[in-house]
């Protein structure tokens, strides 16, 4: 495995990014790392490394980088309630903040990045959390440069604003998988059947599942959110969907 931080010229600065991929000098798939809100941290590299043991170059950039380089804050002990609300209160205008043009905009500079290190396009988009979100809205800006999405514990696919997420399923040309957390109030039961229906209708291929007695978060090892069980479960729907979009018999070999 070679890894290494690199920096990402974007339109508005500078994003710090881990990227990590085989060390055997050839070109393999790639995949585009969207983190959570907590942030590009050792959790997030310890994901990517594993995806890209698999034969994948993997690109995880810090997509807070306007407000500075990783790691902006220490993660809390969030089974504290007192810790979990301060931490959230700090890092909520961060996610507010990336809007559709933001992330437009970087994701422009991502692939431009992960395409040239994997020598290998359409690539792969894994998202998990806020990053689901931020993945689809690559994947629905670049439609020809995206081959699959895989969102996991994704909330604010469906809101009420005239640019919801849903509402640009027809942009999509990615296969689109979405493991959603139980009881998650940022992804209701009624939001899961309306992404679902937008996706029936624009004609995506996807499948939608719902984990059920996760938490959102259930991917992060770091957290009390996490769930072992789904967390592999959610590996192995990724890796499948990964080999059916962008591996290549090499790639496929590492299963």
């Amino acid at each position: 495995m070679r890894t290494q931080m690199i920096d990402v010229t974007t339109q508005d600065g500078v994003a710090d990014a881990y990227l990590s991929q085989p060390d055997d000098g050839e070109r393999h798939p790639a995949v585009l790392f969207i983190m959570d809100a907590l942030g590009l941290r050792p959790q997030i590299e310890l994901m990517a490394d594993r995806i890209a043991a698999r034969g994948f170059t993997v690109l995880a950039p810090n997509a807070f980088y306007r407000a500075g380089r990783a790691p902006l804050l220490p993660v809390p002990d969030l089974a504290d309630p007192a810790q979990r609300d301060a931490y959230f209160e700090t890092i909520m205008p961060l996610i507010f903040g990336l809007t559709r043009d933001l992330v437009v905009r970087d994701g422009a500079a991502y692939l431009d990045v992960l395409e040239e290190a994997s020598g290998s396009s359409p690539v792969a988009i894994t998202g998990y959390c806020m990053g689901g979100r931020v993945g689809w809205r690559i994947a629905a800006a670049f439609p020809d440069r995206v081959a699959a999405l895989g969102a996991f514990h994704t909330g604010g696919l469906v809101t009420e604003e005239d640019d919801s997420p849903h509402l640009s399923a027809g942009k999509l040309a990615a296969e689109v998988y979405l493991g959603h957390a139980d009881n998650d109030q940022s992804m209701t039961s009624a939001n899961i059947a309306t992404i679902e229906h937008a996706l029936e209708e624009a004609g995506v291929r996807h499948q939608s599942e719902l984990y059920e007695g996760s938490a959102h978060g259930y991917t992060m090892a770091d957290t009390p959110m996490y769930g072992e069980a789904a967390a592999e479960h959610a590996f192995t729907e990724l890796f499948a969907l990964l080999d059916r979009s962008v591996a290549s018999p090499a790639a496929t070999s590492h299963a």
